[in-house]
């Protein structure tokens, strides 16, 4: 009887060790893309993937077909990642541009414990009888003639304006800031709508070449920076994906190719 304890107890101890391993085969079933995105710590598809600082803000949506970053006030198609750049490019559907004016948004924010803050994308509010908060100023004159851009497509009719309207009721809000809340709430910004433009292109007076989208820096924590990060560059090197085994567990495990979605 001793006997067989023993053997019992040794097989369960060494099916203990093969879990813990640092480089695991099992679930969860981390990915190397979400759609057309290359997914890349400290990013993840899903939970157990990635770094646990991100992974109850981005993930990869049910159907596998696109990334989302999810925040209280909603969650928002991710378009584009920078690793070299640390930043994140997201395009709220509620958003307005060229091609569709989008009146009355909900509110933008960001969660305050998250670890994204506004990037270098450029606001412009649409449709505003003002351009004060609280007797402020808070429109940036120096970018003023991006409002008679913008003001040229057609769907500003959408935001209840006439066709080529007068740009004084259009401000580019910059530098943005988001409220106590964080959050962008249009309708107390006294504006019918908003948009969010990352790059003029080649033309900056051709509102239908700009590249729309709102651009959020991310930030890696202490022990990403200085002790998780490098081994996950080297296991995504191997091919693997970097993520955890078990929830609440902040060691670094490296995903192989035979667990993975392409």
């Amino acid at each position: 009887m001793n006997s067989l304890l023993s053997i019992i107890f040794f097989i369960y101890f060494h099916f203990l060790l093969t879990m813990t391993k640092p480089t695991l085969t099992l679930e969860p079933a981390c990915k190397t893309h979400c759609g057309p995105l290359e997914v890349k710590y400290p990013f993840g598809t899903g939970p157990g993937c990635g770094s646990p600082r991100f992974h109850p803000y981005v993930a990869c949506s049910p159907d596998g077909a696109q990334l989302l970053l999810t925040t209280h006030t909603g969650s928002y198609p991710v378009t584009s990642i920078s690793y070299t750049d640390s930043t994140l490019t997201i395009s709220p559907p509620c958003m307005s541009n060229c091609t569709s004016m989008q009146p009355a948004p909900p509110k933008f924010g960001l969660d305050w414990a998250g670890p994204f803050q506004l990037g270098s994308s450029t606001f412009i509010l649409l449709a505003c009888s003002s351009s004060t908060i609280k007797g402020n100023p808070i429109c940036d004159p120096s970018s003023a003639y991006l409002c008679p851009s913008i003001y040229t497509c057609p769907g500003v009719v959408s935001l209840r304006l006439p066709l080529f309207p007068p740009t004084n009721s259009c401000c580019v809000y910059s530098p943005a800031n988001l409220d106590p809340n964080f959050e962008l709430d249009i309708r107390e910004l006294k504006c019918g709508g908003y948009t969010s433009v990352v790059s003029l292109g080649d033309l900056p007076t051709d509102p239908g070449q700009w590249l729309y989208g709102v651009a959020l820096k991310y930030t890696l924590g202490g022990l990403d920076s200085y002790n998780i990060a490098p081994s996950c560059r080297a296991c995504e090197m191997s091919g693997g994906v970097c993520g955890r085994f078990a929830a609440g567990n902040f060691g670094n495990f490296c995903f192989l190719h035979s667990n993975l979605t392409e």
